[in-house]
This record gives C-alpha cells, sequence and structure tokens, in this order.
C-alpha cells in the first residue's frame, strides 16, 4: 500500500482553518526545522514519499483582487516555494522520497530539467516531479502579466512541455558519455552527448542537457488530472496519478478510464500508480477518534470553504441561492472539481450549500476514514480494492497531529497485515513504486523512444 504525506508550504493544513489550532505547529512553516522534523517523522511511520502542492496562485474575486478572507485565513496565501527544501530534506532522510509540484505554466522545460535533473542527484534518485498545468491560473497568470491560456490548450503546451524535459532527459547524454578520466584529462566524450531539438505547436528548443544524467536519469513523473485532457496526457507521461478523494464511484470510474488508454499509448494497464487523497482521523478507540474529529472541524467555516473553492475554480459559489440545485457551470480553472461537486454518482445535483459544507466538513480531497486502528485499516483495504487503487495520499488537518495519529495508530496496523515494504536498499523513489521494475524509465514509456542510438566505438 503506497503511502505519501500531501503538504503545502502555507500553515493551514487541508481543512479549516487549522493554524488557529493550538496543537498545529505548521506556523513554523519557514522554518527548516519544521520541515525536516516532519520528513524524519514519516520517513520512520512508513511513508514512500513527502509530496508538496504548490501554485503562485491565490483566491481572486471575478475582479482580480484578492479575496480578503483568504487573508485573515491564510487560504492558500501565504504560499512559499518547496523547491528550497528538498537538498534540506533529503539529507536528513535515506529512503524518503519527495515529489514537488512545478507548472509548466509558469517555468520553462530546461530550467525544469535542470533543476529537477540537479535533485535527481542530491537526492540519490529519491525526486519525483508532479506535472500541473496550473492551480489559481486567473491569478496566476495575471502576476505574470499573461493571459490565461485555455483549459485544454494549457494540457498541450504541457505536452511540448514535458517532451522538450524528456529529450533533455533521455536524448542528450549517453550512459557512456560520462569519463572524469583524469589521466586522459576528458571530463565528457563530445561525440556521446547530443544536441537535442523540438520544434512543437507551442514551445521550442534546442541543444545539449547540461549536467551528466542522475540516478533515475528521468525523475518519477506525477499528475493529477482527471479531465479528458488530462487523463490524455497522464497516459502518455505520468507514473504516478493522484486522484482527488469523494464518491467511490467516481473516483473507480476515472481510474478505470485512465487504464483503459493506456494501451493506445503503448503502456501496460499496470503502468501508472493511483494514490486516493484522504484524511485520517484515528485514535486508540472509535470514541476518541469521534472527539478528534469534532475538534478538527471546529476551525472550519463555510465562508473558508467558499474562499478554497474559489481558489480551485474561480467560481465563487456564495453568490448563488444556497439551497437550489446548481446551473450548469464552467471553469478553465479546476473543471473536474466542479463537474465532481455537482453531477455525484446519484445523480443528484448539488446546491451550493451543500458544495460548501462538504468541503467545509471534508476538505478538497473528500474521502475521510474515522475510527480505531483496526477499523480504519479494514476499511482502507476495502477502499483500494473497490476503487482498484494502489494507496492513499495521507492529508493534514494539524501538524504534526495528523501524523502522530497515524503512525502511533494506523503504522503497527499495516505493518502488521503486510501493508507496508521493508525495503531499505531500495534506494530510487521510481524503484520504489515499481519494486519489479529499475531506476530508469521503462522501454514502454514515451520516454524511452528519445534515447539516443548509442555510439559504437
Amino acid at each position: 500500500m503506497i503511502l505519501g504525506a500531501f503538504q503545502t508550504m502555507n500553515p493551514n493544513g487541508t481543512v479549516g482553518v487549522s493554524w488557529r489550532d493550538p496543537a498545529n505547529t505548521s506556523r513554523q512553516f519557514l522554518t527548516i526545522d519544521y520541515w525536516t522534523r516532519l520528513a524524519r517523522q514519516i520517513e520512520d511511520g512508513g511513508f514512500d514519499f513527502l509530496f508538496f502542492a504548490d501554485s503562485y496562485g491565490y483566491p481572486t474575486r471575478p475582479d482580480g483582487e484578492v479575496i480578503p478572507q483568504a487573508l485573515v485565513d491564510a487560504t492558500n496565501v501565504p504560499m512559499a516555494d518547496p523547491i528550497t527544501l528538498i537538498s534540506a530534506i533529503a539529507a536528513v532522510t535515506s529512503s524518503l522520497g519527495i515529489a514537488v509540484t512545478s507548472s509548466t505554466q509558469v517555468e520553462r522545460a530546461p530550467a525544469i530539467a535542470r533543476r529537477y535533473g540537479t535533485l535527481d542527484h542530491l537526492t540519490g534518485g529519491r525526486i519525483g516531479w508532479n506535472i500541473v498545468t496550473g492551480a489559481a491560473q486567473a491569478s496566476s497568470a495575471a502576476l505574470f502579466g499573461e493571459s490565461m491560456m485555455l483549459h485544454d490548450q494549457r494540457y498541450l503546451q504541457a505536452e511540448d512541455h514535458a517532451t522538450i524535459c524528456l529529450k533533455l532527459w533521455e536524448g542528450s547524454w549517453e550512459d557512456s558519455a560520462l569519463l572524469a578520466d583524469q589521466d586522459a584529462a576528458v571530463y565528457a566524450n563530445p561525440d556521446r552527448v547530443h544536441q537535442i531539438e523540438h520544434r512543437g505547436d507551442f514551445l521550442s528548443a534546442k541543444g545539449i542537457y547540461g549536467l551528466p544524467p542522475g540516478p533515475q536519469r528521468t525523475p518519477f513523473l506525477l499528475q493529477a488530472g482527471t479531465s479528458r485532457a488530462g487523463m490524455d496526457f497522464a497516459a502518455r507521461f505520468a507514473e504516478m496519478v493522484f486522484i482527488g478523494g469523494g464518491d467511490t464511484e467516481t473516483i473507480k470510474q476515472q481510474i478505470a478510464e485512465l487504464r483503459g488508454r493506456l494501451p493506445a499509448a503503448g503502456r501496460p494497464v499496470d503502468a501508472i500508480k493511483f494514490v486516493v487523497g484522504a484524511h485520517f482521523v484515528v485514535g486508540p478507540d472509535a470514541d476518541a477518534a469521534a472527539q478528534r474529529r469534532e475538534q478538527m472541524l471546529q476551525f472550519a467555516t463555510l465562508e473558508q470553504a467558499a474562499t478554497t473553492y474559489a481558489w480551485l475554480t474561480g467560481i465563487d459559489l456564495s453568490v448563488f441561492p444556497q439551497d437550489e440545485p446548481l446551473p450548469d457551470l464552467h471553469t478553465e480553472m479546476g473543471q473536474s472539481s466542479v463537474d465532481r461537486y455537482m453531477n455525484p454518482a446519484t445523480g443528484v445535483r448539488k446546491t451550493p450549500r451543500q458544495v460548501l459544507t462538504e468541503f467545509r466538513d471534508n476538505g478538497i480531497n473528500g474521502t475521510v476514514f474515522v475510527g480505531d486502528a483496526s477499523s480504519v485499516v479494514d476499511e482502507m483495504e476495502h477502499f483500494l480494492e473497490h476503487v482498484n487503487g494502489d494507496g492513499f495520499l495521507v492529508q493534514p488537518h494539524v501538524t504534526p497531529g495528523t501524523y502522530d495519529d497515524f503512525v502511533r495508530y494506523l503504522t503497527p496496523e499495516l505493518r502488521a497485515r503486510g501493508h507496508l515494504r521493508d525495503d531499505a536498499a531500495i534506494t530510487t523513489l521510481r524503484r520504489r513504486m515499481f519494486p519489479d521494475g529499475g531506476d530508469h524509465l521503462p522501454d514502454t514509456h514515451f520516454g524511452a523512444s528519445l534515447r539516443p542510438v548509442p555510439v559504437v566505438s
């Protein structure tokens, strides 16, 4: 069972205004010690990787001005840059994977390739890139002085972006290019370092990759979109897909649909691992867990939920009649989240109050497990079997309390049932996720087709 720990460089968890909880230490999110302690805790607790979400965007009104309540509640603002933490986290851990979000709308492809390629070396092959086309794209685009690109076009541009990165990682340096031969006075064989070229509809590039390949060569590739365009992109590029929680039948359908697209991309149906976002509220018994759940909701409000929903989708639900079914809504920001709440598997369209109440109580990802260790692990097993998933991305409420309880109660039960790997010898994130595979991209991945034909001496 794959376990990731979800985090942002923001003082809140993923439900409510939890920075106000006296037990929450996340107000220290701008200190290195805060993150290194957390990384050591989750590594010791059996987690496979630490996952950082990120965005330059923030909640705004239709006129582009920041929603004042966002600043009052610290809802997705402030948001610091998690890429700055990775070397520090790698230095205090030995096997924990580290996945970081970077947007193809904000970052240029050669810069991403060099940054993540450098981190592949510095982490010993434990780095992953969560590929996104952006979040809160309207405010992010305005911040950079750009017009917001339409949703499906963003994914087409992302294909150019990811292809350039893969050409640099896979197609520039041959395995035998690096010599570092002091006696011969040759660092790299120029005949085995190749110039790549890409001319796409959106992006172009020409040149060599600026450093030798790292342990994984291509960092482990994650993605989170479940729109049609997002699924098309994932079927070609992703090795892991993050599914937002919520209605189990919807999750099951999304996973089945994406697995079904893999053969057309030349990949086996098990080429992608699926992790589902979920909250875990556990205690020594069911009553204690229920009390923790009540404490969790004390810092959650409908106003904050509306702010978060506006950040995610660009839609302010507070302007609609609160108890009437929502009309058809379309957004170029987070349409999957709109569809998820408007058309659940029951076929009953929700009202704004119902959407915001669910958002307030369950956060962005919607799946919540509450109870003692044995009952929660039973539910986890049943859930993954039902949806055909591989694991969970654990959403925090308070830090470190969410992980204190998880490690204290759930980790021993998961270990006793054989769900956590004993794989200290596995060093790269890719091999950790696919123990029967290698450190590099499999031959069935699109990136493998970009490798140069080796020079024969």
